[in-house]
């Protein structure tokens, strides 16, 4: 690759300390140019740990810098549109964590403008790209249980100590993340279910407070069908008594069993 990307990261918290910021690091034909966040001496403080030239107090200084390639969104979900749109109009290339935005709309509106303007638009996915992941579409494509007809996901965990103690976390902020941790976690698995079977065409479904513990949704269950035709459903609980992770995705000839964030085996069911 002879071009060198210089990206810039805007909001450089938890999430930049040990996946992304060194990964834009890492990279061939990237380079993590400048930092920012809104603590300037925060910000100069990782540029500083993580040998990052350049750091910034303010985003459209980065956004404008004339040395940035493109822009990796790293804030709360609430902030992702409005940031989107200012590295659309400044013609950057962007890649948004996860998820892309509190809601369908906004993202709809941040895919039109990119789209609009020719410019690549990434959503920090990476689950797909896991090596048990790519032996699970090997297996599809291999047609190993034949035609797929229909993929189920439940996904429960009890609340965690900052949930009980009721500090405040962004995460399960109605007015941040609506969705809550199914915002933050299901959003995984859902993209890495169009990877293995196509794009979705339909989808509806229920979210409902159930513990009080904060303000956003912490029981959801849905239902939603593929282009293909191939049925989905889920269900995903952060007050359950224990923790599950199972996904099973059933064909004609035999089925497939797995976890989304659980390092466990992959079951491959064929008939006899």
């Amino acid at each position: 690759m002879d071009k060198i990307y210089k990206w810039g990261i805007i909001g450089c918290g938890s999430v930049t300390e040990l996946k992304s910021g060194p990964a834009y690091q890492k990279v061939e034909g990237f380079q993590l140019h400048a930092v920012m966040r809104r603590d300037i001496e925060k910000a100069k403080d990782y540029a500083v740990r993580h040998a990052v030239p350049k750091f910034y107090g303010d985003a459209d200084d980065l956004i404008n810098d004339p040395e940035i390639d493109a822009v990796y969104i790293a804030t709360p979900p609430d902030s992702h549109t409005y940031y989107a749109l200012k590295v659309a109009e400044a013609g950057k290339i962007c890649c948004i964590e996860k998820p892309m935005a509190p809601t369908y709309e906004e993202c709809v509106l941040i895919n039109n403008l990119f789209e609009e303007k020719k410019i690549p638009l990434f959503v920090a996915y990476y689950r797909r790209s896991l090596p048990r992941f790519e032996q699970v579409k090997s297996w599809i494509e291999q047609k190993k249980i034949g035609a797929v007809r229909h993929i189920n996901w439940h996904l429960s965990k009890p609340a965690n100590s900052i949930d009980l103690s009721k500090i405040y976390n962004w995460r399960t902020d109605a007015k941040i993340a609506y969705g809550g941790y199914f915002d933050d976690l299901a959003s995984h698995g859902i993209d890495l279910f169009i990877h293995l079977l196509g794009s979705i065409d339909k989808a509806n479904g229920i979210a409902v407070n159930q513990q009080d513990l904060y303000t956003s949704m912490d029981s959801v269950t849905g239902n939603w069908v593929h282009k293909s035709a191939i049925t989905g459903s889920g269900s995903w609980n952060f007050g359950a008594k224990n923790r599950e992770d199972h996904v099973q995705i059933y064909g004609d000839k035999g089925k497939i069993s797995f976890s989304i964030f659980d390092e466990v085996p992959l079951v491959l069911e064929q008939e006899s």
